[in-house]
């Protein structure tokens, strides 16, 4: 370590603690309402109850059902074994926890090397403020656990020993994450996907023969209920059909209105997906093209902004990074009237902040994620290009060049 670095050592530490501090403290000022994680202790203790009516019961002010495949409801067990106080302070602390390691996952995304625990602490705490991550610790959820196990899974070297298990498992935990199986299909990697897909089919087996009931229940009746899951068009909802309600104002948009252009972003985006010129731009479209055509994508769902900054500022881009960074910290949904139906009658100028998320994902092909879609072929991770025989492991540090929704809780502008 250089003289600079370890002068530079104090200053990540103490701004990482303040940050950190400060964020931790406003999540105990909002109350923790933790509403998934109290959601998710129930599920718990319906499996403990037998499993019959996983899907029949609500907790909460706000009235919440389970929404999660009968899988899912089985890695809840313990959370109904512990006081709620204990739950609550477990769901905080292993959050933070995973956000360090999604910030460590990003940066091998990116192709740096590893982070020094000051930097890591430093970056963690940071990103606490990216209004996804932090409305995930607020409400108890699990999306930095989902992205983590997917990214972690599809940074491992080709041919790793059963690479593909957990982006099945993800998908066995809630749906979303199985199109990382139709990336692993279209970038040619047929094993792989075949693996996540054996996975994925033995969570459902496996919900099935513990669950029968349950699990007739939700593949039957409840995967179609969409309305189940909250309101579409609240500014809560960033997909691109809460986009295009709030734009219509109209809480049921016709098929016409929002199921073909979500169609058509799907294919657009699968298809820059298997053409992109390396799997970091190629991953980072499909998890976007996954927020934007699913029918709810609540904010605190678009924790794949953490993975998106790295690999900018890794392509020193600096200013698009700081973009992004200011789109995912402002909170301009928030400062919108959105109590009542007030989300469907704002004005033109009102829409871009009440979509940040889908509006940025839209532009994120011009923004150079697919800028060099037919530069070159595809290459993989763990050997960008310009990487030798000679150097297998490449430099040591660089990259290559190239559902009901409990309204937000926190005051205007947090």
């Amino acid at each position: 370590m250089t003289r600079r670095s370890h002068s530079a050592t104090p200053y990540c530490l103490l701004a990482g603690s303040f940050l950190a501090c400060t964020a931790l403290a406003l999540c105990v000022q909002q109350h923790l309402p933790m509403a998934d994680a109290l959601v998710y202790r129930a599920e718990g203790e319906a499996v403990l109850r037998g499993g019959a009516h996983l899907y029949d019961f609500t907790v909460t002010e706000w009235h919440l059902p389970a929404t999660y495949p009968p899988f899912a409801a089985l890695l809840f067990v313990p959370a109904a074994l512990i006081p709620v106080t204990a739950l609550k302070a477990t769901f905080l602390a292993g959050n933070a926890l995973l956000l360090a390691v999604l910030v460590q996952l990003s940066a091998r995304l990116s192709g740096l090397a590893r982070i020094r625990l000051p930097a890591l602490c430093a970056a963690t705490a940071g990103a606490l403020w990216l209004e996804p991550v932090f409305q995930t610790l607020l409400f108890g959820q699990i999306n930095l656990a989902l992205a983590c196990l997917i990214l972690w899974d599809l940074t491992r070297p080709s041919g790793a020993r059963w690479k593909g298990v957990a982006v099945g498992i993800a998908a066995g935990i809630k749906l979303t994450p199985a199109i990382f199986i139709a990336y692993l299909l279209l970038r040619g990697r047929h094993r792989e996907a075949g693996t996540a897909t054996a996975a994925w089919a033995g969570t459902v087996g496996l919900g099935a023969l513990v669950l029968p009931s349950a699990s007739l229940d939700f593949w039957t009746r409840r995967l179609y209920e969409t309305d189940r899951v909250g309101k579409a068009w609240i500014v809560d909802n960033q997909s691109l059909q809460g986009l295009i309600a709030r734009a219509l104002g109209d809480p049921t948009p016709g098929p016409a209105a929002w199921a073909l252009p979500c169609a058509a972003v799907a294919l657009t985006g699968l298809w820059l997906a298997a053409r992109a010129a390396d799997d970091r731009h190629a991953i980072l479209l499909t998890a976007f093209t996954a927020l934007l055509v699913s029918p709810i994508s609540w904010s605190h769902h678009w924790v794949w902004c953490v993975p998106l900054i790295a690999v900018l500022l890794a392509e020193g881009r600096k200013r698009t990074a700081a973009l992004v960074a200011l789109v995912f910290t402002a909170r301009t949904m928030w400062l919108l009237p959105h109590e009542g139906d007030l989300d469907l009658q704002l004005p033109c100028w009102q829409q871009p902040l009440a979509s940040p998320y889908p509006l940025l994902a839209l532009l994120l092909p011009t923004a150079g994620l697919a800028s060099r879609t037919f530069a070159h072929p595809p290459t993989r991770l763990g050997r960008p290009r310009g990487w030798t025989r000679k150097d297998p492991e490449g430099p040591p540090f660089s990259v290559s060049a190239s559902q009901h929704r409990p309204r937000h809780s926190s005051p205007p502008g947090v």
